[in-house]
């Protein structure tokens, strides 16, 4: 096991990057989330595309959709450290 090394995180993703990837993983068209959701395509395009925030309401709304928790989609780069013990 002294051959590897841990690897480390290359592609940093934005909260509308993670809306869009985890949408597309479920196979959902940005209109069939709209319709889902109640948000206008126009607003999850906006939100894709970082024109628009998320915001918190929003990200319940789409969370419940794409059955993800919404810090999935509002933290996409969160790593969580080990804690130190003291």
């Amino acid at each position: 096991m002294k051959n590897f090394r841990k690897a480390k995180k290359t592609v940093d993703v934005s909260v509308g990057e993670s809306v869009r990837i985890i949408r597309e993983l479920q196979e959902l068209s940005q209109s069939e989330l709209s319709a889902l959701t109640g948000i206008p395509q126009s607003t999850i395009s906006g939100i894709e595309n970082d024109r628009i925030n998320l915001g918190v309401e929003r990200a319940k709304v789409l969370a419940r959709a794409l059955k993800c928790h919404p810090a999935v989609l509002v933290f996409p780069g969160w790593e969580l450290k080990k804690q130190i013990a003291a």
